[in-house]
Order: C-alpha cells, then structure tokens, then sequence
C-alpha cells in the first residue's frame, strides 16, 4: 500500500489547492457551506481515480479542473443526502445544514453541481458532458429510489443493489469514464475503465454498508448503526433476515416500516448482526466485486496508474472507516 499512499500523497496536494482556489470564489453566502464540506477531511477517491485513468490512457493535459469537478458532484450529493437524513454529522464534522442552515446548505449544493459541470464543459469534450449529467441523474435516481423504499422497507436483495449502484457506483464510475473519454475517443477503452468504476463502487458501498454495524461513531464519524435508525434495509440486515425464520423475521420488519422499533431494539439488532458475522458476510461479497474491478484493468495499459488502480481497490476492500 505504499506505492498507493506515495501516489496519493503526490497528487492530493493539487486537487486540494484547486478545491480551495475555487471555493475561495464563491459568493459568501454560500462559500463557507461548500468548504467546510470540500475542504474537510475526505478520501479524495474520486478525483484521484479520473487523474489515474486518464493518465493511464496517455492524457498529458490539465486533468485537475475534471477530477476535481467529480469531487464536487460527490460532496454536492453529500449535503443533499445529508438534509434528506437528517444527519447531524459527516465525516466526524456537524453537518452542514446543520452549521449553516438548511436553506444556504441547498444552494451551495446546487452550485458545486453547476460548476461542477462548467469544469468539465471547459475540456470542450461532449462526451465527458454527457458523463457528468449521466452521473448526476443516476445518483439523484439512486436517492429517490432509497427514500422511496423507506415509506415501505422491504428485503430485497435485487432493490438494494439497484439502490447502492445508483447512489454510490455510478458516479465511482462515472470518475473513471471521465478520465478515459478526455483521454481516448475509444469507447471500448472508456468501458474497460467504467467496468472498473461501477464494480469498485458497488464494493465500496457495500464496505460502507458493512462498517455502519461494526464501526464505532469515532471512527467512522457518523452514529454507529445510523442505517437500521433509518428504516435503511442494507445488505448485513437482510443476511440476519434471510437467516430468520418467517416467525421472526416478520415481526422484526413491521416494527421497523412502523418506525416502533427503539433504542434496546435497536441494539438486540446490532449485536444479532456482530455475532452473526454479517458485516463480515457483507465484506466477502464486495471481495467478490473487487476481483471484477481488478480483472477489468487487465484492458488499461501496463503502467504506474494500473497499479494504483489496483492498489486503490484493495484500499477500498481493507478500509475501517
């Protein structure tokens, strides 16, 4: 993981930079709302994957504008999802619209979605245009197909997958796409690269969706256990429900669809799960996508950032937080 650490530690300082520069040029009302959600601490993931694909594929440009712009979208989606939550922190920080109110906390969203998309309409690549709007729709998809499934939680393996690839993998892949189709007019080349993204983003998720069962709040800086308080219906849930016998899981899903399930509840549910090893279950099936991701490079050319890229999905598959 050095090589990994060594290639982000090179790059993070730009994307950084840029991030601030913009952000500095924005209107106050909505400048302090932005920086503290771009600016804050984050894994820079996204940015980082458009500099290695489009690297990869020979790309001599200026790629920060475009990486950065995915940055953007990403936290954009942040405080949107986060409003939608009501969630009181992310990232270990208060939430936005919790520090700066609800109102400046949606408008900053909606302009780093607008300039978001201004940086990648510089590169006068239509394509990459048509990426960026096809992120933006799929994530916006994803978010309304989960808030959906909460007026009526149901456990189903295929919605779940249809809800994590459109909230999380999609704009995973369209980091990659991005990179590829600034570099190569080859819409082969750019699959190969979008192959990666959407697998790499569906192990992503599920991580996450795992760590939100095992991961104390100060590590993962968001309450332990924040998507079963949701009604959420993730993936180590319906491990615990498809292991349940139709007597007892049917109880269980009635108090969570009636919102009656309390904090004791709450907890049973969370130490059925730890000793259950269904976060653990979760983890071995994102193992599952990030051998696909992995496979997938063997298209990229032989190079630095086909290592990172690979490094960068074993990061995804280890990470605590």
């Amino acid at each position: 993981m050095n090589r990994l650490l060594a290639y982000f530690d090179a790059e993070l300082p730009g994307v950084n930079e840029f991030l601030d520069t913009e952000t500095a040029k924005l209107n106050g009302l909505v400048r302090d709302v932005s920086r503290h959600v771009l600016l804050g601490p984050g894994k820079r993931i996204r940015p980082v994957l458009t500099i290695c694909t489009a690297r990869a594929l020979g790309y001599g440009g200026n790629i920060l504008p475009l990486a950065c712009a995915l940055e953007m979208l990403h936290s954009a989606t942040l405080i949107h999802d986060d409003i939608l939550d009501d969630a009181d922190l992310r990232r270990g920080k208060t939430a936005a619209h919790v520090a700066f109110g609800t109102t400046q906390s949606v408008l900053a969203g909606d302009l780093l979605l607008a300039l978001a998309n201004r940086l990648g309409a510089q590169y006068e690549v239509p394509r990459v245009s048509w990426l960026l709007a096809e992120g933006i729709m799929a994530t916006a998809e994803g978010e309304v197909l989960e808030i959906a499934s909460l007026s009526e939680p149901i456990v189903d393996r295929d919605l779940y997958m249809r809800i994590i690839i459109g909230k999380t993998a999609r704009l995973i892949e369209t980091a990659c796409r991005c990179g590829a189709a600034v570099a190569s007019p080859d819409r082969s080349v750019e699959d190969v690269a979008g192959a990666y993204g959407l697998n790499l983003g569906i192990a992503f998720q599920l991580v996450d969706d795992a760590l939100d069962y095992v991961s104390p709040t100060s590590t993962m800086g968001k309450p332990e256990g924040g998507d079963l308080r949701e009604g959420k219906i993730t993936l180590p849930l319906i491990h615990l429900f498809e292991d349940m016998g139709p007597q007892d899981a049917e109880p269980l899903l009635a108090s969570i669809r009636s919102g009656g399930l309390d904090e004791a509840g709450q907890k049973r549910i969370l130490g059925m799960i730890r000793e259950g090893g269904y976060a653990g279950r979760t983890r071995d099936a994102a193992a599952e996508y990030v051998a696909k991701a992995k496979e997938s490079l063997a298209g990229l050319p032989d190079c630095e950032e086909r290592l990172v890229l690979s490094l960068a999905a074993d990061f995804v598959l280890s990470r605590k937080k």
